[in-house]
């Protein structure tokens, strides 16, 4: 996909459900207005950006999607509660202008996993080890939709299925699972009646 693809009407008394592929969205059977970005933080960001620009504002912002896990144990089904970007180096940028960017976002208060975000599929055991001593989850459009939420000053949630174990193998496994994964989303959708 190299192009967002938007489907029903946004209104503000409804949530907008943003999700990155079609993959993602294939069990989802909701009168709900739904976008599909596209991978990576430019897609998410342009994507979001472009739609919310339109003067579209839905009652909030919904994304759903798959997450890699970045340390055992993390399975299922998780609202995040607070988003980084693993691939900007914010010390440095700091460093050479004197101010910060990509820090991170609380999404909500509460309990809930962080979510590193950033434009490299994590498939890597080094990558995993370094990203798991600052998260627990992994994706590839979180944080950009989170700043574009915010700058537009609608609400967001971010729901995100582990479809993996971060690291060797993941592509694959993504692969296998993405559908099992969107089924489970698809019914997180249903159970909250939206």
């Amino acid at each position: 996909m190299d192009r967002m693809r938007l489907t029903g009407t946004i209104t503000p008394d409804r949530p907008l459900l943003v999700l990155a592929v079609e993959e993602e969205a294939a069990h989802l059977d909701t009168g709900l207005p739904v976008l599909l970005t596209g991978i990576g933080k430019v897609n998410a960001a342009a994507s979001l950006a472009t739609v919310l620009a339109r003067g579209d504002r839905p009652s909030a912002i919904l994304n759903l999607g798959t997450a890699g896990a970045l340390a055992p144990g993390w399975t299922g089904t998780h609202e995040v509660a607070q988003v980084i970007q693993h691939d900007i180096d914010t010390p440095v940028l700091k460093a050479l202008t004197g101010r910060s960017y990509g820090d991170a976002l609380v999404v909500r208060d509460g309990a809930g996993p962080t979510l590193a975000t950033g434009d490299l599929f994590v498939a890597d055991e080094a990558a995993r080890a370094r990203l798991a001593a600052h998260a627990q989850l992994v994706d590839m459009e979180g944080y950009a939709l989170v700043s574009v939420a915010r700058r537009a000053d609608v609400p967001i949630r971010l729901i995100k299925h582990v479809s993996d174990e971060a690291g060797a193998g993941a592509g694959q496994t993504w692969q296998e699972s993405v559908d099992g994964c969107a089924k489970v989303l698809a019914e997180w959708v249903r159970d909250q009646g939206l």
